[in-house]
């Protein structure tokens, strides 16, 4: 603020008189509306900004929802989330709306036209960031937002809340080191998620301490689905020194990697360990019962409801919140093998 002249709070009448539009043109972009044109609607968000703008009464209109936004509602874990808003939105008298929007990093560019007509009471969202531009125009409309964060690490300033995948890392790779393995491969997430990454370090940390050279020919990316999995574990297995255990990033690649030392004749978990991630429901069914690391998801759910309340009654609160994990050890590992025996893949199927 310069010399005090910004210490009132700046009227929408006023922000209309500096960009040279209308009063009701200025309406039309705090509620979302079509009908403005692009460079016009730049300029008065530039105005809102500018002034720090901030919406400090509710209208009639504002629903008694919370919006909850993923980029794929078909992810196993996605269940587990939903659960977790849904306990505390319900406790709070409001409703939970699910959207599918934009890809693991953010969601797509036309979302928050919707958001701001839809005028939820907060937004749940379940990707690594948000667009500056998209931060300006939901703090020029009051409708706080909060990032659930499985995949990577917000800016400082966006509140999120997450998980210790470094930690359930080390204690997956821990638990099969206690066992007696050497030999550990790794099929952790995507290369270019935070998530995969932190897993990945938590691998080679554990290595490290038990003093094992982490063997890069053990590691391999997948992309958290079954097919994924079940790729790279060939891969693994079909190696002349096949690792004898197999950390999977995620429940889902883990039952790939099953079925990959299924195809290739090896008995889990008397021939091949492996250990899963999330810890979902999949996890208890799968034959053998699968040893996961468990990520509170229902609970990284209810606590983002809990700051974006927060947020909305102008309490403070922390803008950062990470939950522990833990290893949940069922039948899927077992010490290794007294000998470790070459793979012979299966036949490759003729293309017809």
């Amino acid at each position: 603020m310069r010399n005090g002249e910004e210490s009132r709070r700046i009227t929408l009448a006023e922000v209309a008189q500096q960009a040279g539009v209308s009063l009701s043109t200025v309406s039309k972009v705090l509620n979302g509306r079509h009908d403005v044109a692009p460079a016009t609607r730049d300029k008065v968000e530039g105005l809102l900004e500018a002034h720090s703008y901030r919406r400090t009464t509710r209208v009639a209109r504002e629903a008694p929802l919370i919006e909850l936004v993923f980029h794929e509602l078909d992810s196993v874990w996605a269940m587990e989330l939903i659960r977790g808003v849904e306990n505390l939105a319900k406790a709070h008298q409001a409703s939970v709306v699910l959207t599918e929007s934009g890809t693991r990093h953010a969601p797509a560019p036309d979302w928050i036209e919707g958001v701001l007509q839809r005028r939820p009471i907060g937004v749940v969202l379940v990707f690594s960031s948000l667009p500056d531009a998209v931060k300006r125009q939901l703090d020029a409309r009051s409708i706080p937002f909060v990032i659930v964060d499985p995949a990577g690490d917000p800016e400082p300033d966006v509140p999120s809340v997450g998980s210790a995948n470094w930690s359930g890392g080390v204690a997956a790779t821990r638990h099969l080191v206690d066992l007696g393995h050497r030999r550990i491969g790794i099929v952790t997430g995507p290369e270019d998620m935070l998530c995969s990454l932190a897993r990945l370090d938590g691998y080679r940390s554990a290595l490290n301490m038990a003093g094992l050279d982490p063997d890069a020919s053990l590691v391999r990316f997948g992309d958290f689905h079954v097919e994924g999995g079940y790729a790279r574990a060939m891969e693994l297995l079909r190696m002349p020194d096949r690792p004898t255990a197999i950390f999977a990033g995620s429940d889902l690649q883990a039952l790939g990697v099953m079925e990959a030392a299924r195809v290739c004749g090896l008995r889990v978990p008397e021939d091949l360990s492996v250990v899963g991630y999330d810890d979902v429901m999949v996890a208890r069914w799968s034959s053998p019962p699968l040893t996961s690391i468990h990520q509170p998801l229902r609970e990284m759910g209810e606590e983002a409801v809990q700051m974006l309340l927060r947020l909305r009654a102008g309490e403070p609160s922390v803008t950062r919140m990470e939950l522990a994990t833990s290893l949940v050890v069922r039948k899927s590992t077992a010490p290794p093998p007294a000998r470790t025996e070459t793979v012979s893949p299966p036949p490759e199927r003729s293309a017809l």
